[in-house]
């Protein structure tokens, strides 16, 4: 496994966190008492990092259509994943993870400023990864007006402590910088009033253990233990010691650290976030105006682009305060009592909302108008290009419905759309997500939807339908690889049985015949077929031929997909 952190190293690790803030998610969001217990700190940490590593594959993929060998260097890479969470950052955690990477970028992007005119591929030792972290960590200060200790502030300075301690290459290095922030995590109800009183850590915190986590994994192939459970008064740590004696008690908080959280109900009534262009002269006023507005100030990034967060109760001062600094825009306020998430100016919006409305995710122009047909509103999802949870919550607001089931329709989105689900939330829509893992098993759930039954009845329906939904799809193989199948060669058609390749053959009727045989065997009333792009209507008249023959009282429904990644997808009810 690498030892460096090049740019592959960047952007594993950007994968790797997205999935570990993922699965955390909903965890971190339960623990979120500070500085508001708004449940969103998971979820915010999600979204950030989903537009850094969006940003990341943005450079890989400039890298290879100009036709580059050698891909982007280490310095690119940071550069573009902190440029990504600055852009993307949502919540006051969400913006001070932006600005750690921000310092991170800044020592890799110099060393790289230093090597006769180009930045190199690699980066040898753990040296410069120790600089990193302690930039890192020194920048998150400067960018909170009032640092608080206990947050994860504290923990981006223990990590950086821990790493400039060690000794050795850039994965003891990360090794030594986590299990600084574990431990410091551990103790940070002993400096914050509100998180002893609730008994968690700290959420923002916890997402910064779980970012270094994958920072592990990433330069070492093997994750680390995982850590002491959030909410200390029902946890044990690993060492099989009470949570609570893990936690150190302080006598009170420094000097120059602001008070404890607020009592709720008294505090600012709205979070304000935008970015903003604008000089650092500038930017300095705007600090100091926005300080007086109200408190959770934290200003990110430079080079004339920044993240502005901050909660105030006059959300039209802060904005105005952008406009006379220099251009706000992608403005958004969020009301913390209602939890209804605005645009500037709060304009109601025109029309009436529907009851009831399904979102899905397909994977084909026709699938989509096949949805759109039976009244759901489509994100399309293109080869390679998996939709963004930002196009999810776009659907849903589009939607325009008080309760929206929505159907991601491939597993790998699952995280993507928990995202959105909750984000959709804050506006106030009641939504259900139905794990499906295939169009096919969105088609079975869309059959069945009955808007006018009670939601919960109709959501149990749907689901039951798509979890009796055998799926598969048709592909072709790329390269040599090895397959619960066997061995696989370039060109070959797989069978995918739900996820796995259970088939190999020479061409695509004879493989879907026996998928379908395969399938067919636990017992099915009805087939579904999706052609691909390309695939000629005589596979499909073969493929029904063959089940009226072979498997009595069983239907058979084709439809076109369009262009899709897949050849043919199957459904079996």
């Amino acid at each position: 496994m690498p030892q460096s952190l090049d740019a592959v190293v960047v952007r594993t690790w950007c994968g790797l966190a997205l999935d570990t803030l993922g699965r955390a998610r909903e965890e971190i969001d339960a623990i979120n008492v500070y500085p508001v217990a708004d449940s969103d700190t998971g979820t915010n940490l999600y979204l950030t990092v989903e537009s850094a590593a969006q940003a990341v594959e943005a450079v890989f993929s400039g890298h290879e259509a100009a036709g580059s060998a050698e891909g982007p260097s280490a310095a690119e890479a940071m550069r573009a994943m902190a440029h990504g969470a600055l852009i993307g950052a949502r919540g006051n955690s969400g913006t001070i993870l932006a600005q750690l990477l921000r310092g991170m970028a800044q020592v890799v992007a110099a060393q790289g400023e230093g090597a006769h005119g180009g930045a190199p591929r690699t980066l040898s030792g753990g040296d410069l990864l120790r600089l990193a972290l302690r930039r890192a960590a020194d920048a998150g200060y400067q960018a909170v007006a009032h640092p608080v200790e206990g947050t994860v502030l504290t923990v981006a300075t223990a990590a950086a402590d821990a790493a400039g301690a060690a000794e050795g290459d850039c994965a003891v290095t990360a090794r030594a910088a986590y299990d600084g922030a574990h431990t410091a995590l551990a103790k940070t109800p002993g400096q914050l009033t509100v998180l002893k009183r609730a008994g968690v850590v700290d959420a923002g915190g916890q997402g910064l253990v779980a970012v270094l986590g994958a920072l592990v994994e990433a330069l070492s192939g093997q994750a680390p233990p995982k850590a002491v459970r959030q909410i200390l008064g029902h946890a044990r740590v690993e060492r099989g010691e009470r949570a609570d004696d893990t936690v150190e008690a302080t006598s009170a908080p420094p000097a120059d650290c602001a008070p404890d959280a607020v009592p709720d109900g008294s505090g600012p009534a709205f979070e304000v976030i935008y970015l903003l262009e604008a000089d650092d002269p500038a930017v300095d006023r705007l600090r100091d105006r926005l300080d007086t507005l109200g408190d959770s100030l934290v200003v990110v990034g430079g080079d004339g682009l920044w993240n502005v967060h901050v909660h105030v109760d006059d959300a039209g001062a802060a904005v105005e305060a952008g406009v006379e600094a220099g251009r706000p825009y992608r403005i958004r306020i969020t009301h913390f009592g209602a939890q209804d998430a605005h645009s500037a100016g709060f304009t109601p919006r025109p029309r009436e909302r529907a009851q009831r409305a399904v979102v899905a995710v397909v994977p084909g122009e026709g699938l989509a108008g096949l949805y759109a047909e039976a009244g759901a509103t489509t994100v399309l999802a293109r080869p390679g290009e998996p939709p963004a949870s930002g196009e999810l919550v776009d659907a849903i607001r589009r939607a325009h419905a008080r309760e929206v089931v929505l159907l991601p329709n491939d597993g790998t989105l699952r995280h993507t759309a928990a995202a959105a689900a909750e984000q959709a939330r804050t506006d106030g829509v009641r939504i259900a997500l139905i794990p499906t893992r295939s169009a096919v098993q969105g088609i079975a759930a869309l059959a069945v939807h009955e808007p006018d039954r009670r939601f919960d009845e109709d959501v149990v329906a749907m689901t039951s339908a798509a979890g009796a939904t055998r799926y598969a799809e048709l592909a072709v193989a790329e390269r040599q690889s090895w397959t619960m199948a066997g061995i696989c060669q370039a060109g070959d058609v797989l069978g995918l049985i739900d996820g796995d390749v259970a088939v190999i053959g020479a061409d695509l009727p004879d493989t879907a015949t026996t998928v379908l045989d395969r399938m067919l065997a636990a017992g099915g009333e009805m087939v579904t077929l999706v052609l691909g792009d390309g695939v000629p209507d005589a596979v499909a008249v073969r493929l029904e031929d063959h089940v009226r023959e072979a498997h009595l009282a069983v239907d058979t429904v084709v439809y076109r997909g369009g262009r899709q990644s897949a050849l043919l997808l199957i459904g079996v009810e």
